[in-house]
């Protein structure tokens, strides 16, 4: 006789207890960002508000340009401790651990090009652009120790190690909003110190991050010596993962980056609302990518171990929680939205302006839930050529609903077009799924 199946079983402890600390790790994540947000909302003008939005636009760029450190390195060690390969698992982590030391210098030798084009690209007003540079030019010292803090906190997803996960961003983060508080409501250093404190945290976070990864090379064994990190066949995959993950990144970052530049189109006080309400974004999307990196850990380990039913019950069930997660956040936001804006501001007509456009804000974790999960679906199987093309087609398709809404001259319009875009970035990669269910394959990336 077959029991009944019961709603709530082992499998879903085992997801929620990899989830729930990541999730409450990136929690600290938007909040440092709403820090951010209020610190600098709460000055005489809201310009200082642009600024932080513009400044960490470029830095999106910069960093999430290099964003495969962290996505390349969770899949591929999640994958090689499928098969049992302590070395390989090792060889992972080090190959991405050289690129960010070498990519990070490299930002900061070119940082006059990069500030330039930005503010050229971006074309914010006179007293927004210079506060952002001057964010810009304290934050850029911080890149090395961002890129690494990226091949980390990969690392450690790969190893399920949802614990120190938790620590690590809780700790970071806190540091930051500390420091976030200090530096500009006790010193009076506005977006300086905002960058300053972003700098100091980020270096103390990969000394944590390199102590919270001892127990694991402790119980993986193997050796650092002999794992070929230069080895040439691996570093064509890595580069050919990474080639697909920087295309679909910078796509992403570009979407947000057309978001930005056409609210500027609108005036600072337009400009600044939408700068509130995306921390509404980063709150949700933050909780959402619990559930996504947890796709991204369990897919991995079964599609290298070649488990066709694993990797099917691992989608199944991180789906069914992030769906639960959205409609959660949906009505959370709607509850709290209008205190949540008097919060972050206290400048009476950006608070006006973001009561106005606060529903589209409220609905993007139910809007964006299938894009996250299908993101960690696809990058748990390694399958990066499908995951950037749908990305490219929906940036593409989303880029020409922002245009017409700004040639209209309707802020609601280019907030559709946006949940739009997290609409599309599901629907793509689902239509694409069954393509990559194992067995059903080709072959491996």
């Amino acid at each position: 006789m077959n029991r009944p199946r019961r709603w709530f079983g082992k499998g879903d402890r085992r997801v929620l207890s990899l989830t729930l600390p990541i999730i409450l790790s990136n929690a600290t994540v938007p909040l440092l960002g709403a820090v951010d947000t209020a610190v600098v909302g709460h000055l005489d003008s809201p310009h200082y508000i642009g600024a932080v939005a513009v400044g960490a636009l470029v830095f999106s760029y910069v960093f999430w340009s290099f964003g495969f450190l962290r996505m390349a390195t969770t899949g591929l060690a999640a994958q090689a401790y499928g098969r049992r390969d302590p070395n390989g698992v090792r060889a992972v982590f080090a190959r991405a651990a050289l690129i960010a030391i070498v990519a990070g210098l490299a930002v900061m030798v070119l940082q006059w090009p990069i500030i330039e084009l930005s503010m050229s690209l971006i074309a914010p007003t006179q007293a927004v652009e210079a506060a952002a540079r001057d964010y810009f030019h304290v934050r850029i010292w911080a890149s090395p120790a961002t890129l690494m803090q990226y091949c980390m906190l990969g690392w450690l997803l790969a190893m399920r190690d949802s614990r120190a996960v938790f620590i690590f961003q809780v700790v970071l983060n806190s540091l930051n909003i500390i420091l976030d508080i200090l530096f500009v409501q006790g010193f009076g250093w506005d977006v300086k110190g905002v960058a300053g404190a972003t700098v100091i945290a980020d270096y103390s976070g990969v000394v944590l991050g390199w102590f919270l990864m001892q127990p694991h090379l402790k119980r993986l064994g193997g050796t650092w010596r002999g794992i070929g990190i230069l080895d040439r066949s691996q570093i064509a995959r890595l580069m050919k993962i990474n080639g697909d993950i920087f295309i679909r990144t910078m796509a992403l970052t570009s979407a947000f980056a057309l978001f930005t530049s056409f609210s500027a189109r609108f005036g600072e006080v337009t400009l600044a609302a939408n700068a509130v309400l995306q921390n509404f974004l980063m709150f949700g999307s933050f909780a959402l990518d619990g559930f996504a990196h947890a796709a991204e850990t369990l897919v991995g380990q079964a599609y290298g171990a070649e488990r066709r039913k694993q990797f099917l019950w691992a989608v199944r069930k991180t789906t069914i929680w992030g769906l639960v997660s959205a409609v959660a956040m949906v009505i959370v936001f709607a509850a709290v939205g209008p205190w949540i804006i008097d919060a972050l501001t206290s400048i009476p007509e950006v608070r006006d302006a973001s009561y106005e456009y606060l529903l589209w804000a409220v609905i993007l974790p139910v809007t964006g839930v299938l894009g996250f999960q299908f993101d960690g679906v696809f990058l748990g199987a390694m399958q990066t050529k499908h995951w950037r093309n749908m990305m490219l087609v929906s940036v593409g398709i989303y880029g020409l609903m922002a245009w017409g809404a700004v040639a209209m001259g309707s802020n609601h319009l280019l907030w559709a077009s946006f949940n739009a875009f997290f609409l599309l970035r599901g629907v793509t990669l689902a239509i694409l799924f069954p393509t990559i269910i194992p067995d059903r394959r080709a072959a491996a990336v």
